[in-house]
């Protein structure tokens, strides 16, 4: 049984991990691409908002995996 219970917290952090990192890029490029769309600046929060989702995604995941390694 406990080998099972591990298993499942292992698919739930690799989940995790992929959920955060996608979802910041995503947040960060749609973001970006309203902000040009109000300004009229085309490619430069498109690329800003897609560097600052990926800095935010992978912030959320070191802070995950500390987390469940119990470095935190």
């Amino acid at each position: 049984m406990g080998k099972s219970n591990g298993s499942f917290r292992t698919i739930g952090l690799v989940s995790a991990i992929s959920s955060q990192l996608a979802g910041g890029i995503l947040v960060g490029i749609y973001a970006g691409k309203w902000v040009d769309g109000q300004f009229g600046s085309d490619p430069l929060f498109l690329i800003l908002g897609l560097l600052t989702g990926l800095s935010a995604g992978t912030y959320g995941t070191i802070h995950l995996v500390r987390k469940y390694t119990g470095d935190d």
